[in-house]
């Protein structure tokens, strides 16, 4: 899990990818046009313990959700970034907000299009059924699945490397 770019008990933020990897990227639409997705609530239990510690969550999605809204208000995920085609400059954007570091972010994602993010945090997470070329840049590939807890053990990993009395 060491990373020439990332120190053990740094992470300030963790940035999430929304489909296939706080879900299983499966999407579900009924008749009427209704979308439906499944979260893992042990991952939503793993967000309340990064904000309890004062790391900040953040979702960056290419579609645009309604259960994607309501999912992040539900866990007091504050920065939402959906329908987003350029993650990079979302990054960029909240590196700046919050005067961070690549060192001081964490990020999770399953998909080419979460390639740069994964090259320029200082830790970041390819969930285990990501994409191969994911998977061989990731600093760490989870055991599990994405929306079958992936984002907990990678919460978990965050939280144990963490100092005493932070």
């Amino acid at each position: 899990m060491e990373s020439a770019k990332w120190k053990k008990g740094c992470i300030k933020m963790f940035i999430m990818d929304v489909d296939g990897t706080l879900t299983d990227g499966k999407i579900y639409i009924s008749a009427r046009g209704e979308e439906f997705k499944a979260f893992n609530v042990q991952d939503g239990l793993g967000i309340k313990l990064l904000r309890e510690k004062g790391i900040i969550p953040v979702l960056i999605t290419g579609r645009n959700s309604e259960i994607v809204r309501c999912r992040a208000a539900e866990l007091g995920i504050d920065e939402v970034y959906q329908g987003v085609d350029d993650k990079l400059a979302v990054y960029r954007g909240l590196k700046e907000k919050y005067r961070l570091d690549d060192e001081e972010i964490a990020y999770i994602g399953d998909d080419l299009n979460d390639l740069p993010l994964i090259n320029l945090a200082g830790l970041s997470f390819a969930v285990a059924d990501a994409v191969q070329a994911v998977k061989e840049t990731a600093t760490v590939v989870t055991t599990r699945n994405g929306g079958e807890g992936a984002v907990r053990e990678a919460i978990e990993m965050i939280l144990r490397t963490m100092k005493p009395g932070s």
